[in-house]
C-alpha cells in the first residue's frame, strides 16, 4: 500500500479508524472499499506533512492553508457532491446508496472553481469597501446582538462572538466557519 516509506502503516490505520469513527458519528460512510480508503488516508497524511493540514489528496493543493481552505478534507464540496453523485470528489464518502451497493460509484466533475476564477473572485471588490458594505449586511444577521456563523464543510450555525475552535459536527477548524448572511 504504501509508496510512500515515511507514512507507517500503523499511523494510515489510526487515522482510518478515526475518520471511521468520526464519519459514523456524523451520519457519514467512508468508502466501503477499505484499501482504496487506506490509500486516500495515506495521502491526506502525506500532504499533512508536506503542507501541515489534510489537503485533499485528489487535488493539486497550493500549499497556502489560506487558499486550500476549500480542499482540507472534509472539502466544502463533499456534501453537494455526496448529494448528487453519492460520492465526494475523491471517493472517501459515499452516501447510504453506495456503501449499500444500491448505486455505483461514477467519475465527479470538479466542482472546485478554477484557480483564475478563485483569484477574480477574490478580487471582485476592494477590501476597504467590501468590509464596509460587509458590516452593514451584517447588522440584521445576528441573534441577540451576537454575530452568527456557520460552518462552510456542514452547515452547521452557532451565534457567539467568534466561531467555534472545532465544529463540532464534522471537525473541521475554526477557520472554515464564516459569517452567516
Amino acid at each position: 500500500m504504501s509508496e510512500n516509506r515515511s507514512i507507517s502503516a500503523e499511523a494510515v490505520d489510526k487515522l482510518y479508524a478515526r475518520l471511521d469513527r468520526e464519519a459514523k458519528a456524523g451520519g457519514y460512510n467512508l468508502n466501503p472499499d477499505v484499501e482504496f480508503t487506506k490509500g486516500l488516508v495515506e495521502g491526506l497524511l502525506v500532504n499533512e506533512a508536506r503542507y501541515g493540514y489534510w489537503a485533499c489528496p485528489c487535488r493539486l493543493a497550493d500549499g497556502v492553508r489560506e487558499k486550500d481552505l476549500d480542499i482540507i478534507c472534509p472539502c466544502d464540496y463533499r456534501d453537494p457532491d455526496l448529494t448528487e453523485w453519492g460520492a465526494c470528489y475523491c471517493g472517501l464518502y459515499v452516501s447510504d446508496a453506495v456503501r449499500d451497493g444500491h448505486q455505483e460509484l461514477q467519475p465527479i466533475p470538479e466542482r472546485r472553481p478554477s484557480e483564475e476564477e478563485r483569484e477574480a473572485a477574490s478580487h471582485d471588490t476592494p477590501k476597504a469597501s467590501a468590509e464596509a458594505d460587509h458590516e452593514e449586511v451584517l447588522v440584521g444577521f445576528t441573534w441577540q446582538g451576537i454575530p452568527v456563523w456557520r460552518c462552510k464543510v456542514c452547515g452547521y450555525l452557532c451565534a457567539r462572538d467568534e466561531p467555534p475552535e472545532l465544529c463540532p459536527i464534522c471537525k473541521v477548524k475554526k477557520d472554515r466557519f464564516e459569517r452567516f448572511l
